[in-house]
């Protein structure tokens, strides 16, 4: 410009300057938003908690534990209004126990907890147009929580326990209208089965469990219903981690792929009848036996068994959840 600037310049010059403050109020604000999503605190009311003894959830658990930032547990009902999310275990929901709250908060969503199968789970006729989300053990619910999943590791090593036995079975609850209670009478014919539990009034302490089916080289891993993704701590506790070879009877052969590697269990549906499935058993070398271990190479049995853990993962879920979406008919959802 010459001489004096002229009027056009001057509102140029303004322009660029009222330009330059707001982009800078801009990516300041955007900086004190980004800052303000990394300390998000997401406050989860589990209305009663799912076991019998409470743990300590006080503070910063869910990071200090599980490395999930942002989420904070409490059982304290006084918290109910600011609550994000709300848990109702479905053993807390029984007919003469405590109600539902009356009214719930806008954007407070609701959470449906139950680990048990369909055949264990009673009264959800009563829940209609109740809860938000589902939390099982089923691969399509809304928070996926399985009992155990084999995790990558690195160790490229197998480890086989020294085995004394054939097989054993853990049963605490027999009934002979069971399928599994069917099956084990049938295999019982053919070859002897090492059995512990209660049932047997053989209990096994905490500690004493994994020592002595490790002991086997095979598990017998009945679920007591069958039900799609209902795979329990009797495959990846008692069988996997423990270190024999689990025979499975629960969903089909499919299922259990979808959770672990085809040649890393027995299924009892594999074979015409159980006189043939304990011939394969008594009959398998050592070669053979060894194979079924492959999967150690690769991964490592992870449980799922502390609730604190299990209810702090809804917070790693929570972006991605569905809002504003009921169930219809809890119970037609979980029966099919």
């Amino acid at each position: 410009l010459r001489g004096r600037p002229g009027t056009k310049a001057v509102v140029a010059v303004g322009l660029l300057v009222t330009t330059l403050w707001n982009l800078r109020h801009l990516l300041k604000s955007s900086e004190v938003s980004r800052e303000a999503s990394e300390h998000l605190q997401l406050l989860v009311l589990v209305w009663e908690w799912p076991s019998k003894q409470v743990p300590n959830i006080s503070g910063d658990v869910c990071r200090e534990l599980y490395g999930i930032a942002g989420c904070q547990l409490t059982t304290d009902r006084q918290l109910l209004g600011q609550a994000d999310v709300v848990v109702f275990p479905h053993s807390r929901l029984q007919p003469g126990r405590d109600r539902l709250p009356k009214e719930r908060p806008p954007q407070q969503n609701w959470v449906w907890l139950c680990l048990e199968s369909p055949s264990n789970t009673k009264g959800l006729a009563r829940w209609k147009q109740t809860f938000n989300w589902v939390m099982t053990y089923r691969r399509d619910s809304d928070i996926f929580m399985p009992y155990g999943k084999l995790v990558p590791n690195r160790s490229a090593t197998v480890n086989i326990p020294e085995k004394t036995n054939l097989v054993s079975w853990v049963i605490s609850n027999y009934h002979s209208t069971q399928e599994r209670a069917r099956v084990y009478k049938n295999l019982s014919r053919h070859l002897h089965v090492d059995i512990y539990g209660s049932a047997a009034r053989r209990p096994l302490c905490k500690d004493c469990l994994l020592p002595t089916t490790s002991k086997s080289k095979f598990y017998l891993a009945f679920e007591n219903s069958i039900h799609q993704d209902y795979i329990t701590e009797k495959l990846w506790r008692n069988s996997l981690l423990a270190g024999t070879v689990p025979v499975v009877l629960g969903p089909p052969r499919a299922n259990y792929e979808q959770f672990i590697p085809a040649d890393s269990f027995i299924h009892v549906d594999d074979f015409s009848s159980a006189a043939a499935l304990a011939e394969f058993l008594r009959s398998l070398n050592a070669s053979r036996y060894r194979q079924f271990f492959g999967w150690q190479r690769s991964y490592s049995v992870k449980l799922y068994s502390d609730w604190a853990e299990r209810l702090c993962t809804i917070c790693s879920a929570y972006p991605s959840l569905p809002r504003g979406r009921l169930y219809p008919d809890l119970e037609s959802w979980f029966s099919s």
